[in-house]
């Protein structure tokens, strides 16, 4: 890894973020631009352990699930544009601000999350983002979120 990718695989995505079945909410990072933006693509499966209860007959993705999907492509993006690679790099949610949500998403469904850096540069410990995730064109959830990212 050189730091000039513009893509994460699954492999890539968990050398840079400790999170792991069933918490890994992102199954690709594509279009990342340095720490600017990136796209994560999370493919929804009726088999993740959350479809159980929320909600029998009826399975939606929790809000909550979509915006922790967000962060972890903020977070490789990052990773990948600071070549974080094997470094043991977490990230903590600081804040999580003007969440809104749109539309259900379920099995079947691609949502694509669109993040951007709002405040941040390389070597800061606290960053800002904010976050868009859409099915099919169809805005699902979007908001702000401020993380810490940790090495070490």
């Amino acid at each position: 890894m050189t730091g000039t990718e513009t893509q994460a695989d699954i492999q890539l995505i968990q050398r840079i973020i400790p999170h792991r079945y069933p918490f890994l909410l992102v199954d690709k990072v594509r279009d990342i631009d340095g720490t600017s933006s990136a796209t994560g693509i999370k493919n929804v499966t009726m088999n993740e352990p959350h479809f159980q209860g929320h909600f029998p007959g009826l399975p939606i993705m929790p809000g909550v699930t979509i915006i922790e999907a967000m962060a972890q492509t903020a977070a490789v993006m990052v990773g990948v544009s600071m070549d974080m690679a094997d470094k043991n790099m977490k990230v903590y949610f600081m804040a999580i601000d003007r969440a809104k949500f749109r539309r259900k998403v379920g099995p079947g469904d691609v949502l694509e999350m669109q993040v951007r850096t709002l405040r941040g540069k390389p070597g800061a410990k606290v960053w800002r983002f904010g976050g868009v995730a859409s099915v099919e064109g169809d805005m699902a959830a979007e908001c702000e979120f401020t993380a810490m990212m940790d090495v070490g």
